[in-house]
């Protein structure tokens, strides 16, 4: 597939290095010669230097034979004229945009064929507030993943000393919760992930990857991580888009606190967010500050500026100080890893949640959801079949009759319509059936076009 990427910032760069993986054709244009080169250097990509609306960058770039295009620029402007010159102009077949500015999406009538011509508009501050949302309604979870419109829920925990299930086998889970069927579908120990069969052991530390039907998701829970109480206090670091939509997403149950280091955007969210939350100015990595605001209460400390260093010692600060569990917004891939799982609990690469919603659109055939896990390491995809047993190699099929690569598993099912459907959990004997939604865990993602082609149906077919 030839795929046109605008922007080599960490989005852009990001999602070349994940489609170049694959074997698709990548060009990735940029006005920064220094991030192109280094794109060139580490992967087999082409490279245009330029701007994304320039019409003789865009020919030289190849976009009159591109499939899809993708416009990460770090301005909204940019990226949905791009997608507008590329439908008018070169009739590209896909477009997609990253959007910014909430207003793109309160008027999607501008975003139609008639307006910029984006099929897909993607949010990364409206997905990545969703994300921290669910960390909150649900705290013990180092990631929460939703699939099938939220009847399935993929849930990353850290096993935890004392917890049911540690130092026991994972086929013991049916037997502590015999009720309920769940499935753990991959640990990572130590950084590297594991593929668990019914005798691996759960680890205190490992991070459990387990996939449950939503109404069971607590109980599944509590046998490897002890059950925290409801988060109900709040600070966040950081007044930006990220703080704001928070802070006006949970204010229905929670009066959060935000500190804002700049005095004219903390009386602008004083006005706009009107009693929602605790407006503070000051400087977050300040101890005086943090003791008088009674850090060491909070349920959860979010550092959510664009700054990684200032976002890891604040975090680092607030634990130190008592807060219960710290989160850090941190861009750079290496340093999330080297905090994640220390003083850190969850440290969060933006551009990799931003990611997972992109990749839905890429990838071949009818692919309901994509999520990267571990910034990038693994990826879940939500998975549509159809065919039958002639046109599809797994219409028909036990989940042990097929061809799957090596890394690649099938952890549920969910069969029926939206409004009435079943979660199944996928074990060897599970005939799959057509129309099923299969969520399939893929922890070396250079198997993920083997998955595609499995899923493919002939020509038959249609």
């Amino acid at each position: 597939m030839r795929i046109l990427i605008l922007g080599a910032g960490r989005v852009g760069a990001g999602l070349a290095e994940m489609l170049v993986q694959e074997r698709n054709d990548i060009t990735v244009v940029d006005t920064s010669a220094e991030a192109l080169s280094g794109l060139q250097e580490r992967f087999d990509l082409r490279t245009v230097q330029g701007t994304a609306t320039n019409l003789e960058v865009l020919f030289s770039a190849g976009i009159e034979d591109t499939d899809i295009l993708i416009a990460v620029t770090t301005y909204d402007e940019v990226n949905l004229v791009a997608c507008q010159l590329a439908h008018r102009c070169f009739n590209v077949p896909q477009r997609i945009a990253r959007v910014r500015s909430p207003q793109w999406m309160q008027h999607p009538e501008l975003l139609t064929p008639e307006g910029f011509a984006v099929d897909v508009a993607i949010s990364p501050e409206g997905t990545v507030t969703d994300y921290l949302k669910k960390l909150i309604e649900i705290p013990e979870a180092l990631q929460v993943l939703e699939f099938a419109h939220g009847r399935v829920g993929l849930l990353a925990v850290r096993a935890d000393a004392g917890s049911p299930m540690v130092s026991y086998p994972i086929k013991d889970l049916r037997r502590h919760l015999p009720d309920i069927d769940s499935r753990v579908v991959a640990i990572f120990r130590n950084g590297k992930a594991i593929l668990p069969t019914g005798d691996t052991f759960v680890q205190t530390d490992d991070e459990v990857f387990f996939l449950a039907a939503a109404e069971h998701i607590r109980r599944v829970t509590q046998e490897l991580h002890q059950i925290d109480k409801p988060v109900r206090r709040v600070m966040i670091v950081g007044g930006g888009n990220v703080g704001k939509r928070l802070a006006e997403a949970i204010s229905d149950d929670i009066i959060s606190k935000i500190i804002e280091g700049n005095a004219a955007r903390c009386e602008t969210l004083a006005q706009q967010l009107n009693g929602k939350a605790l407006v503070l100015h000051g400087d977050a990595t300040d101890e005086t500050l943090l003791e008088e605001e009674n850090v060491g209460s909070m349920d959860l400390f979010l550092a959510l500026t664009n700054d990684d260093e200032n976002n890891i010692m604040s975090a680092l600060l607030a634990k130190r100080l008592g807060a219960k569990r710290v989160l850090a917004l941190i861009n750079r891939k290496a340093y999330a890893e080297l905090m994640e799982g220390g003083e850190i609990d969850i440290a969060l690469t933006p551009s990799h949640t931003t990611l997972g919603e992109l990749l839905r659109y890429v990838r071949r055939g009818d692919i309901a959801a994509v999520h990267t896990l571990r910034r990038g390491a693994a990826e879940v995809l939500e998975i549509v079949v159809h065919g039958d047993a002639k046109t599809s190699r797994v219409v028909g099929r036990t989940v042990e009759q097929l061809d799957l690569p090596k890394g690649v598993a099938i952890g549920a099912i969910v069969r029926g319509t939206a409004e009435a459907s079943e979660v199944l959990m996928a074990h060897h004997d599970t005939v799959i059936a057509r129309e099923d939604h299969l969520i399939v865990f893929v922890t070396n993602r250079k198997m993920i076009p083997k998955v595609e082609k499995l899923f493919q149906v002939s020509a038959g077919f249609f």
